[in-house]
């Protein structure tokens, strides 16, 4: 087997599975997941596989059960904490190249959370990418998304929409901070629903923290931790059980979980304010099935713009589109002029993702976010 310096690892330890090395994409669609011929393993798989390169620690992309794992290396403490620590995981830097049965794979930062990565594979004169999910908005709690040049680029499509239009980051960290500011100045808890894993942190890394104290759920303090030890500076938060003074949690931003606050554990702070942050909140039906006193448009996912900026920076004159707006995105780039079909995929699920962090609180059982 070709190796490199890092090929001693465990995706290029792995060898069982026959490898057809007569097809010509390098990614294909199969039950397991998405598929590359030539190096014999999967990106994202959702099902139990060999060997699995794994764009990012979100419970619909990272799934329990695989031999083998290769990952960014800031993604590795995230991904140890929810699929077990003694996993078998291969980190690698952005950009390091791992050469596996002929095929270069590199990772490139997606911009969406910790450890997010494009995955690049090149072989016998192609270069395609995965993108798994991405934002090109900055975010200071993970690396920047960076274009990469391919033939062939696979993207998400979340808010493959053009009604999806984000604004600036400090606009909503803004209303975020007066609505808060607001709450604890007659003494109403405010209490923000997130998702535990890289909203909750980028909220916190965007708030003014000297308004009052943050107390988070423990789903969220888990991954702060997660984050903190990968040098990522978050503003001090606290678990209930933490807070000494009850008058605390009268000024506080509480941040939790979707179901989290329509359970017994929000109760502790009386008749407070509730928000969502998503970007499905830019949606009013969405805000109004919810019946929340604030919805903040905060997504980690690209919206139009950047969907369609992404695209074009790679150069690719073949597109495949994965979880979202499927057949719109398809449709409008075939208009464009570019190649463009359509993987089904078994990813998108926010659901997923709360169930993977939701702690054993009373009466904090997951359920669907609009």
């Amino acid at each position: 087997m070709a190796s490199c310096a890092r090929c001693s690892g465990s995706l290029a330890n792995a060898t069982d599975g026959h490898v057809d090395r007569q097809m010509q994409d390098l990614i294909v669609q199969r039950p397991e997941g998405l598929y590359c011929p030539p190096g014999d393993f999967y990106i994202d798989p959702w099902r139990p596989v060999a060997r699995a390169v794994i764009t990012h620690a979100h419970a619909d992309h990272a799934r329990t059960g695989h031999g083998n794992y290769l990952a960014a290396a800031p993604a590795e403490g995230v991904l140890r904490s929810r699929l077990g620590a003694n996993i078998a995981l291969q980190s690698v830097a952005y950009g390091e190249q791992v050469l596996h049965n002929g095929v270069t794979v590199s990772l490139h930062p997606a911009g969406h959370v910790l450890g997010s990565a494009q995955v690049k594979l090149e072989h016998a004169g192609q270069t395609w990418v995965a993108s798994g999910d991405y934002k090109v908005a900055p975010d200071k709690t993970c690396a920047p998304f960076e274009p990469v040049r391919c033939d062939v680029f696979i993207t998400e499509s979340t808010f493959g929409l053009p009604i999806y239009r984000w604004r600036d980051d400090a606009q909503v960290f803004a209303d975020i901070n007066a609505w808060w500011a607001a709450n604890a100045a007659v003494g109403r808890a405010s209490v923000l629903m997130c998702y535990s894993f890289g909203k909750a942190q980028r909220i916190l890394s965007g708030v003014d923290a000297s308004i009052a104290p943050i107390v988070v759920h423990s789903a969220i303090q888990t991954l702060n931790a997660a984050y903190r030890e990968a040098g990522v500076q978050l503003p001090e938060t606290k678990l209930v059980s933490e807070v000494t003074d009850a008058n605390d949690f009268k000024r506080a931003l509480v941040l939790c979980p979707p179901s989290a606050a329509a359970g017994p554990w929000a109760k502790r702070f009386g008749d407070f304010s509730d928000a969502f942050a998503s970007g499905w909140m830019q949606l009013r039906g969405a805000r109004r099935r919810g019946a929340y006193d604030q919805g903040f448009v905060l997504s980690d996912h690209a919206d139009w713009p950047g969907l369609m900026g992404a695209i074009g920076a790679t150069g690719a004159n073949r597109v495949i589109v994965t979880h979202g707006s499927i057949p719109v995105m398809v449709r409008y780039l075939s208009d464009q002029g570019l190649q463009a079909e359509s993987f089904h995929t078994e990813y998108g699920d926010d659901a997923a993702d709360e169930k993977a962090d939701l702690k054993a609180e009373p009466g904090a059982e997951p359920k669907a976010a609009p």
